[in-house]
């Protein structure tokens, strides 16, 4: 007789369509037959899959169509099927997958939406910490200031495209204004996505202010970070970036890295 995981792994396959139940799986002499219940089962399954990715990816399900979301879906879950008894980080690999997709391939800002949606999905679930003042960090000596580790609240995510998506996430807004032109020829963007006082926000970002932040959520500390964002563009504001983001509550929490 099977064990449990070996079962566990058998009908993962099965609902999955990698094949058929192992014999001695299913019961017999039921009406309905096994394979129709397992079949009714099966659908259910994918079923629910499917609408938990359609409420995660809304605007790639409109940009995409019903029809082909069902498809992708399915595609997506027998590459990528679920691995915990929570669905929250189901569907964190779609953004990638979906770039993959020679069928989407006309589409191809496809992936960098689903980025985008999946960071508004993640800081819409994440916790938020209060928010670091000015007058917090006012305390830091000088000489020590260059040391400052600056922690980023928890939902913060970066998205970076070569085409315009938060353009094309507002122009599939259920209020969005019908008919709005997007050209992909206006250029990508570096967004920063975060939650604020229960609503998600959109921050663009220059690419300085960029490589500054993503720095910071690696763990440098403010002279590391300054001197990557000197890099990108030698006019960066240190002192209004720093200012502007303790401003958005984005910063939750100091500390000094060791001494070199």
């Amino acid at each position: 007789m099977p064990g449990l995981h070996d079962t566990q792994t058998a009908v993962m396959d099965v609902l999955l369509g990698r094949g058929t139940a192992p014999a001695g799986l299913l019961r017999t002499g039921t009406r309905p037959g096994g394979e129709q219940r397992l079949q009714v089962y099966r659908n259910s399954f994918v079923q629910g899959l499917t609408a938990a990715l359609r409420a995660v990816y809304p605007v790639l399900d409109r940009l995409v169509g019903e029809d082909y979301f069902d498809h992708l879906a399915r595609l997506y879950l027998g590459a990528h099927p679920p691995h915990a008894a929570t669905l929250q980080a189901f569907g964190h690999a779609l953004p990638g997958f979906v770039a993959t997709l020679d069928s989407a391939a006309t589409l191809p800002y496809l992936g960098d939406v689903a980025a985008l949606e999946w960071a508004y999905h993640l800081a819409w679930h994440a916790r938020t910490r209060p928010p670091l003042a000015p007058q917090d960090l006012a305390a830091v000596p000088p000489q020590d200031q260059p040391r400052l580790v600056l922690q980023l609240q928890p939902g913060a995510r970066f998205v970076r495209s070569a085409y315009p998506v938060l353009a094309i996430w507002q122009a599939n807004q259920p209020d969005a204004r019908e008919g709005a032109a997007i050209s992909l020829g206006d250029g990508g963007v570096e967004l920063l996505v975060v939650q604020h006082e229960l609503d998600v926000e959109f921050h663009l970002l220059a690419r300085a202010e960029s490589a500054w932040l993503r720095a910071l959520a690696a763990g440098g500390d403010l002279s590391q970070a300054t001197a990557v964002a000197l890099g990108a563009d030698p006019g960066f504001d240190l002192v209004g970036t720093l200012l502007r983001h303790l401003q958005r509550g984005l910063f939750c929490g100091w500390s000094l890295a060791e001494d070199a």
